[in-house]
């Protein structure tokens, strides 16, 4: 029988909700706020009487802003597809097919993973530098592979695992090839994984920071972690036009992760209990 939770329970989930909700909604409600309110005694008040969109409004005429989303979009969407396409690929070869080394190939794969990016950017630099690759959408597609497609390969590893190994071995009774089997009857299992994994290389790419601004300095290229981190004015940080484009690049993720909740979670959680 289950225990009801007591009102003590209640009270401390509402403070931690409240905690861990609260710089997002200090950067929502100041992102609303007239430039007279965000310094001085009035820039630690709640809520202002006289709310506007002006700093939104900003942002895009201001700031070349819609090239920045357009950019990260672009680099965090082909390097979601491409990354979670080949893991899929190693991950059911390591999980599925018997050969040598396999936990040494884990092994590395999980060490490169944990490379700090401040120790790999200098030769990543002088690389996409001599090829021309600086200041394009494929510079920076390629070393956001670097730290993606590891953790995506660790990751759909144990989805694949987690598939019994009996629907293989009916589909070669009935004579079906090894990729006939992987595409029509793995893959289509492992899509709660694949899905996972998608969201979180995604989330990772979008908000990725060193990489972006090292590699892509241009205006025309730049993202939006970059885009919002170079926002300045002449006298004044422009606060306001940070929190509303804070909020504008925030929203999005929010609400993609609030529609897929379910989907994430039964796929980080897929192989965690032995049946």
């Amino acid at each position: 029988m289950q225990k009801k939770a007591g009102v003590g329970f209640y009270i401390f989930l509402v403070i931690f909700v409240f905690v861990i909700m609260f710089p997002f909604l200090w950067i929502l409600l100041s992102s609303i706020k007239p430039l007279s309110e965000l310094f001085g005694s009035e820039a630690f008040t709640w809520f202002t009487s006289n709310p506007t969109i002006q700093s939104y409004i900003s942002v895009f005429t201001i700031r070349p802003f819609h090239l920045y989303l357009w950019n990260s979009l672009v680099v965090a969407t082909i390097t979601t597809v491409y990354t979670v396409f080949v893991a899929a690929f190693a991950a059911y070869a390591i999980a599925r097919l018997r050969f040598r080394g396999k936990p040494i190939i884990l092994g590395v794969v999980l060490s490169v993973s944990m490379f700090p990016q401040i120790a790999t950017i200098s030769p990543i630099y002088i690389f996409l530098r001599n090829i021309g690759l600086t200041n394009s959408h494929l510079g920076l597609i390629i070393p956001y592979t670097t730290f993606a497609l590891p953790l995506s390969i660790w990751l759909l590893v144990t989805f694949f695992r987690k598939i019994p190994f009996d629907l293989e071995e009916s589909a070669k009774m009935d004579g079906a090839s090894m990729m006939q089997t992987y595409f029509r009857i793995i893959l289509p299992l492992a899509v709660p994984g694949i899905f996972t994994t998608a969201i979180l290389v995604f989330i990772a790419a979008w908000n990725e920071f060193l990489f972006a601004l090292v590699i892509n300095t241009s205006e025309s290229h730049k993202t939006v972690p970059v885009g919002i981190g170079m926002f300045q004015g002449q006298y004044t940080i422009p606060w306001g036009e940070i929190s509303a484009a804070t909020v504008i690049v925030t929203v999005p993720l929010v609400i993609m992760v609030l529609l897929f909740q379910r989907r994430i979670v039964s796929g980080l959680t897929s192989g965690a209990v032995k049946e």
